[in-house]
């Protein structure tokens, strides 16, 4: 799947809805039905991803690479900010998460 730099995405949400945010953290809820695609979206902050379910997905990138991710309950994934990309749910189950952004670095 490959898409042109020249003609921009309309790009949606992160996440179903937003559960929590201040000044450091925005928490979003993310929730995938079997074959069910995540809108385009872009993240410009770095995030923590905690599956509250088993995830198998293929996220797609606007430059036109494919990563399949395998998640588990419990674990916790980071990630860095990137380029505009979409998730598809290729499990027969649904699939949760809770995704969190960073703001700021501040401990």
């Amino acid at each position: 799947m490959t898409s042109s730099p020249a003609s921009p995405r309309q790009l949606g949400p992160i996440g179903d809805k937003i559960l929590f945010e201040n000044d450091h953290v925005r928490i979003w809820s993310v929730q995938l039905q079997p074959g069910q695609r995540q809108p385009w979206h872009k993240h410009d902050l770095p995030y923590v991803i905690v599956p509250l379910t088993k995830g198998k997905n293929i996220m797609y990138f606007d430059d036109g690479r494919e990563r399949e991710t395998n998640e588990n309950p419990g674990e916790v994934l980071w990630r860095e900010a990137g380029i505009p990309h979409e998730l598809v749910n290729i499990s027969d189950w649904d699939y949760k998460n809770v995704l969190i952004e960073i703001k700021d670095g501040k401990a």
